[in-house]
C-alpha cells in the first residue's frame, strides 16, 4: 500500500482510543443481550448512559435499554450502519425522549467485526 498512497502519517488504534478513553468498551453488557461483535460508545454516548440524574436510574439499565434498542433495529437492518434512537429521561425532565444514535459495524484492529455506538452527527 505504501507504493500507492505514500508512508503512513498516522494511524490511531481502537485500542489505543479504548485505553484513552475516546471508546468505551460496553462488550460484556453487549453479549448479554445477544450482540455477538465487540460494542464500544463514544465518550458522548457514555455521559448519557451515565447521566442517572433522575431517581431510578442507572448506567447498568440506561447502557442495557440502548443495547436491546440497537439489537432490535440491527435485526431489520441492512449494511453496516444503523439508526436507532432509545428512550432516555435526560436533562431533568421526567418524560423519556428520543436519543438518535448509529451505530457502524466494521472491521477492527485485527480486521475481526466490531461495532461503535455514536451520537447522530458524530463522526
Amino acid at each position: 500500500m505504501d507504493e500507492l498512497f505514500g508512508e503512513v502519517i498516522s494511524r490511531y488504534s481502537r485500542k489505543q482510543a479504548l485505553e484513552d478513553g475516546v471508546l468505551v468498551d460496553v462488550s460484556a453488557m453487549a453479549r448479554e443481550a445477544g450482540i455477538k461483535f465487540p460494542v464500544a460508545v463514544t465518550c458522548a454516548v457514555f455521559e448519557i448512559l451515565n447521566d442517572t440524574s433522575y431517581p431510578g436510574q442507572d448506567v447498568k439499565g440506561r447502557a442495557w435499554d440502548m443495547l436491546f434498542v440497537l439489537r432490535l433495529a440491527a435485526k431489520s437492518s441492512k449494511g453496516s450502519q444503523v439508526h436507532f434512537a432509545p428512550l432516555f429521561v435526560r436533562e431533568g425532565s421526567a418524560k423519556p425522549r428520543p436519543v438518535p444514535m448509529r451505530a457502524l459495524c466494521g472491521p477492527g484492529d485485527d480486521l475481526k467485526p466490531v461495532i461503535t455506538v455514536m451520537l447522530e452527527g458524530e463522526d
